[in-house]
């Protein structure tokens, strides 16, 4: 039931996903050193965004099961083939909910306040695109709050520092930008089941282009958090931190002109969180 249950909620993107919490919390207050960390503060956060996660992807799953039955590519999903049942799925989005209100109330009063923002998200994207080609977005919108959530849960003030969203304005567009590139494998399912998304309603040229369009974007958004807050004072070293998610940013989006289940496509995306994470504590921590 374990393995089912982590293999349902994807446990290894939630781990994958992880560093963007850290870089968050790392870039809510100055360093002043190792011995300064709380690490309790940090358990919690990664408790926290596990909790988020783990309820959001079942919350999706759980919604969009009917329509993953009658997909050849989704039908196979725990859910669909029967080997999870429903009952099982809420009480997996409970645990996951369960323990991201605990850690919340745990980090505080502002953390506990703000904690229905994502939950708000959460519930919403999934349901985008049963009405709107633009749900691409609300998935770019959920990884967006993770820096921004290991910020405010590590040091709970508002606003926090513009590194910060910078941060957070990388992974809108990194994920929204994966994401009209992973549609293209259902453009002609989601045409023929009326699902809307780039790619079923302006076909695959157009959710190729704007794909390029948004992951430059997300370079652009690397490129000033490097330029105002890391060159100043590493010079070619903060830039050459930051290369590798940089390169595999475009390798994600050469990947996508070909992208079929299995492809590296899937692979490089998953390790640009933990390439960004490693940049930007490279960039913190470093004299």
């Amino acid at each position: 039931m374990l393995k089912k249950a982590l293999s349902f909620v994807k446990i290894e993107h939630t781990l994958f996903s992880l560093p963007m919490f850290f870089a968050g919390a790392l870039l809510s207050q100055p360093w002043t050193g190792w011995a300064s960390i709380a690490w309790a503060r940090v358990l919690l956060v990664i408790l926290a965004g596990a909790g988020a996660r783990t309820a959001a992807l079942a919350l999706n799953r759980l919604l969009d099961a009917r329509i993953d039955a009658r997909n050849p590519r989704t039908a196979n999903r725990e859910l669909p083939r029967g080997a999870l049942k429903r009952t099982q799925a809420w009480g997996i989005i409970a645990v996951g909910l369960g323990a991201y209100l605990a850690a919340a109330a745990a980090l505080g009063p502002l953390c506990l306040e703000l904690s229905p923002l994502p939950l708000v998200v959460f519930v919403l994207y999934p349901l985008m695109k049963r009405f709107t080609w633009t749900c691409h977005f609300g998935v770019g919108l959920g990884l967006a709050l993770a820096p921004l959530g290991g910020a405010i849960g590590y040091h709970p003030v508002w606003p926090q520092p513009l590194a910060v969203w910078w941060l957070a304005a990388f992974a809108f567009f990194w994920v929204s930008g994966f994401d009209v590139l992973y549609a293209l494998l259902d453009e002609e399912f989601d045409r023929r089941e009326g699902i809307y998304s780039i790619p079923s309603r302006f076909g695959s040229g157009t959710a190729l282009d704007l794909g390029l369009m948004l992951h430059g974007a997300a370079l652009l958004c690397l490129g000033a958090l490097v330029h105002h807050y890391f060159a100043p004072h590493l010079g070619w070293i903060a830039w050459a931190a930051m290369a590798p998610a940089a390169i595999l940013l475009l390798l994600e989006q050469r990947f996508g002109y070909s992208l079929e289940m299995g492809s590296p496509f899937f692979r490089i995306n998953a390790w640009i969180g933990v390439a960004v994470g490693l940049a930007v504590g490279v960039g913190v921590i470093l004299p």
